[in-house]
């Protein structure tokens, strides 16, 4: 299955124009990456949809799983399939901010002048892996801010636009903690979506063995490119949704604050702070992407519930006590899902 859309985007690039995408083309689309995925990556559906959902709500996402789960394969396979320029950054303690965004370089040139040259880092890409983000010092991770929220990336007084699409995946490992360096909740916020990499069940645990230690090796066609993802993204965002389910996102965002008159009991007792406004962009985006993928023209509230969880679970911060009973933020939205009515 190979996307409709790849030849009309040659045909439009040859002509300097922008390619065009409909509803039924972006669902088919869709489908397209994921098969595609799907030929290097067992099972794993649910985090294959949610990193599209981020992609095409023109988000970053952050992988939490154990380590050998193939985040940072799923993110290289994506890479391959959607055609876009790609890099991987190994973050280590002793990376540096400039081993990130490059650095001003003396230069010679022909006349044997000195001159200064600006030397771009790996963040000038389409699609940039920070791989284990956690292990590197909060100085290296806040490279990242100014990219992940502004699309550009100022060195020296001078700012350099970043090319669209871009989009940082960064993958952590909640289970070793030594070394390691906790996203401060400035950069947390500034992700899309946390999306969780489960571990892969029984029969996929074949699948996987089968694959893996063969003499065959799957390789992914190349279904869409960086122009044809910037056509979804506008599409996204010209999905209509009522008024009524964007006061009801916004309801379920303020119910996860505690001082707020409609915060369920749950959170009052073990929040400290709630979701930030970004959380409800990123509910609403994902909501109207999902929309699109089912072939629906409006938003639906069982949209806005399903983007919740991986839109707002890394940006509620718990109160001591809720660390200490061991609460999650994913059990907390539940019940908020569960007590906020829809209006």
């Amino acid at each position: 299955m190979t996307s409709p859309y790849l030849e009309q985007e040659y045909q439009a690039n040859t002509k300097g124009v922008e390619p065009q995408i409909t509803v039924d083309g972006f669902r088919q689309t869709v489908a397209a990456i994921e098969q595609e995925v799907a030929k290097v990556i067992v099972g794993q559906q649910t985090l294959v949809r949610q990193l599209l959902l981020t992609l095409l709500g023109g988000g970053n996402a952050l992988l939490e799983g154990a380590p050998g789960l193939g985040k940072t394969m799923l993110v290289q396979t994506l890479a391959d399939v959607i055609h876009c320029g790609f890099s991987r950054i190994q973050f280590t303690p002793d990376l540096m901010p400039a081993d990130i965004v490059g650095t001003t370089m003396i230069a010679v040139d022909e006349n044997n002048q000195r001159f200064f040259r600006f030397e771009p880092g790996p963040i000038f890409a389409n699609i940039v892996l920070a791989d284990e983000i956690n292990r590197a010092t909060p100085k290296t991770q806040s490279a990242l801010l100014e990219a992940m929220q502004e699309r550009k990336v100022t060195v020296a007084k001078t700012t350099y636009p970043l090319e669209q699409p871009f989009f940082v995946l960064a993958t952590q490992n909640p289970i070793e903690m030594e070394g390691t360096y906790p996203l401060p909740e400035a950069q947390l916020d500034r992700f899309f979506f946390q999306i969780q990499v489960d571990f892969p069940n029984h029969n996929e645990l074949i699948e996987i063995a089968n694959r893996t230690t063969g003499a065959d090796e799957s390789r992914p066609a190349t279904v869409a490119s960086g122009a044809t993802i910037v056509a979804m993204q506008r599409l996204v965002r010209q999905v209509p949704i009522a008024s009524h389910l964007t006061a009801y996102a916004v309801s379920l965002l303020e119910a996860t604050h505690p001082q707020q008159s409609s915060a369920p009991d749950y959170v009052r007792r073990f929040v400290r702070y709630g979701a930030s406004p970004r959380g409800l962009q990123a509910m609403i985006l994902a909501a109207k992407t999902l929309a699109l993928i089912d072939n629906r023209h409006n938003v639906d509230h069982r949209d806005v519930q399903a983007a919740m969880l991986p839109a707002l679970r890394h940006r509620l911060i718990l109160n001591f006590e809720g660390q200490a009973e061991g609460i999650t933020a994913d059990e907390i939205l539940r019940q908020v899902i569960q007590r906020v009515a829809l209006t």
